[in-house]
Parts: structure tokens; C-alpha cells; sequence
């Protein structure tokens, strides 16, 4: 259970959210909304990135501005450029590179590494220099990086903003497979057709919660 609670967000004078106040308890849910209207930043509060200046977030019970590593360790996060993750010099160890902290043997981790990069679509990848990926093979491994974790929750933030068509469906098709939580932010509405709610934001304000069809209809005629 995601809550938001009366959550507020100012940079400066400037307010990016006000009053919101939702709990997200189904499987997949989606976030949309003009550029500008807050979805981003509501996305990185569910896991400390970016912290309330007013109300609270809860993940679980847990509020990620006082159990910041307890809501991490439960909570992956994947970006719209996936450079901003990579971190390692091949596939392999970067994936393994996510598992540094378990308290495991070398050995493992690479194994889990590459178990990880077969499921999803990157066998045989494990030596091959991350930078030199394909953008939606970069894309993959850090969804890869964060699933060898086991999270409860994934939020991805606009994750097939700079992926063309095969690679958006490629990637889609992989969160459709997943068994945890997703939210979602998107500009692809296509994306959305088997989601179980979308909410939309428009000016720092949720102004439409409900199934897609419905919430989709709204926004469109928001933003012709």
C-alpha cells in the first residue's frame, strides 16, 4: 500500500504539488499529466528521492523520510535515461554491482546477475560493454539492476521516453510480466490499455482518478 497523504512539494516559491491525497493499492497504476504537472516528483517521493514539504508518504507504514533505507530496499526506481544508472563497465557487472550490499559471495552475484539478464532478454550479454548497448537493451538492464534486488514495488519514470516503437513494446511487455507493484509515469497512452488506474495531475492537483478509459478520456480533453 502506497499512501499520500496531504502531500505538498515547493521549489522555492514555485509549488509542484498540493494536496494530494491517494492510496495506491493495486497492481498496476499509472501517473499522467502535462509536462510540468507534478507526476515526476509524486513518482520519487514513494521512494525518498525527492521528500514532501508538507504532508507524508507511506509505503507500507513506512515513511521514506524516516526509514529512508527500509523504503529503498522495498521500493526499485528506473529513469527515463537508463545512463543515469549504469554505472559498471559490462552488463554483468553492473547487474551484480546492484546485489554489493546482500552480504553474498562474488560468485553469486554473478550468477544471480546473469540469471537475471536471461529472463529478461539479455543472455549472453554479461560481457558486453553496457555503453555500447542499444538504447532499449540499456533500458532492460536497469530494470535488470533493479529486479536481482526483489523489490515489492517498481516506479518507473517515463522509462520508454527515448525508446522507438519495437523497443517501448519490448519494455512494456516485460512490465507486463512482472508480479510486483508498478506506478508508472508515461506520455505513452498505449501503454495503459491493461492498467488498473490512472491518475491524472494536472497543475500539481490529482484532477482525474479512476479505470483507464475513463481517466484517459479526461486527460485528453484536458490537454486538445
Amino acid at each position: 500500500m502506497i499512501e499520500f497523504d496531504g502531500v505538498g512539494h515547493s521549489y522555492g516559491e514555485h509549488t509542484v504539488l498540493d494536496d494530494v491525497r491517494l492510496r495506491l493499492d493495486e497492481r498496476r497504476v499509472a501517473f499522467v499529466g502535462a509536462n510540468g504537472s507534478g507526476k515526476s516528483t509524486l513518482a520519487r517521493m514513494i521512494n525518498g528521492l525527492v521528500l514532501p514539504s508538507r504532508g507524508r508518504v507511506l509505503v507500507d507504514g513506512a515513511d521514506p523520510a524516516k526509514a529512508g533505507n527500509r523504503v529503498r530496499n522495498r521500493v526499485g526506481f528506473v529513469f527515463t535515461n537508463p545512463d543515469s544508472q549504469i554505472v559498471m563497465p559490462t552488463a554483468g557487472e553492473d547487474v551484480a554491482f546492484s546485489l554489493r550490499k546482500k552480504g553474498i559471495s562474488k560468485a553469486e552475484r554473478e550468477r544471480r546477475a546473469a540469471e537475471a539478464l536471461a529472463e529478461h532478454g539479455l543472455a549472453g550479454y554479461a560481457d558486453h560493454p553496457a555503453q555500447q548497448l542499444s538504447g532499449g537493451q540499456k533500458q532492460l538492464l536497469a530494470l535488470c539492476a533493479m529486479l536481482v534486488l526483489e523489490p515489492d514495488v517498481l516506479v518507473c519514470d517515463e522509462p520508454t521516453t527515448l525508446l522507438d516503437l519495437r523497443n517501448k513494446r519490448r519494455f512494456a511487455e516485460r512490465l507486463r510480466g512482472l508480479e510486483q507493484q508498478i506506478v508508472l509515469v508515461t506520455h505513452d497512452l498505449d501503454l495503459l490499455e491493461d492498467f488498473d488506474r490512472v491518475v491524472v495531475l494536472d497543475g500539481g492537483r490529482v484532477v482525474a482518478d479512476e479505470e483507464p478509459r475513463a481517466a484517459l478520456r479526461y486527460y485528453r480533453e484536458l490537454v486538445a
